[in-house]
């Protein structure tokens, strides 16, 4: 699946904003890539699901590398634009981890491999602590705390670097930029 999507950016700095539905990951994409003047990755799942309740289909476990697939190919698409940072609203991790919670376990094989690799820099795991907003997607606001554990669970089991962004969408913000700060002198 990688070498088919592969990223041309050994240069590049990816974030990653990671962690349950409705923790304003997409609003702090696109705050980040604003502030950095750069260009941010939007959430393939989303897109394809909104596609299929536009077909009154529902998402099941055969829909996983579709979307893992669409996930790469935007990243891949949106790469060479990327002014040395490169935010994503979401990888192949959240994928991973979204399918288990939902199928029951069920995780293909290549979203296992993935895990298993380096694939970015830093994620930024969204916190809990802002209002669930309903939307025609989301569906588990009763199950925050326990997605947050689930999805700070993933990070520590495959090692991955991490931050855990909270507060207010201005506190975010500055919480966000702040470790993204210190990312980039850390790898200059």
């Amino acid at each position: 699946m990688e070498q088919k999507h592969q990223r041309e950016q050994s240069n590049i700095i990816k974030v990653v904003l990671f962690g349950p539905e409705s923790t304003g990951k997409s609003t702090l994409a696109q705050q980040l890539a604003m502030h950095y003047n750069t260009v941010f990755v939007p959430e393939y799942s989303r897109i394809y699901a909104e596609m299929q309740l536009l077909c009154n289909k529902t998402l099941t476990k055969d829909d996983v590398l579709d979307i893992a697939h669409g996930q790469l190919k935007l990243e891949t698409e949106l790469a060479p634009k990327a002014n040395k940072i490169l935010f994503c609203d979401t990888d192949l991790l959240e994928t991973k981890v979204y399918s288990e919670m939902y199928y029951d376990g069920f995780c293909p094989p290549l979203l296992e491999d993935f895990a298993n690799q380096k694939t970015c820099e830093l994620y930024l795991l969204s916190y809990i602590d802002l209002p669930w907003v309903a939307d025609n997607i989301r569906d588990k606001p009763q199950a925050r705390e326990e997605q947050f554990n689930i999805f700070e669970a993933a990070l520590n089991k495959y090692k991955k670097p991490y931050v855990i962004i909270k507060g207010n969408e201005d506190e975010r913000l500055k919480m966000a930029i702040h470790h993204v700060n210190i990312l980039i002198k850390n790898t200059k």
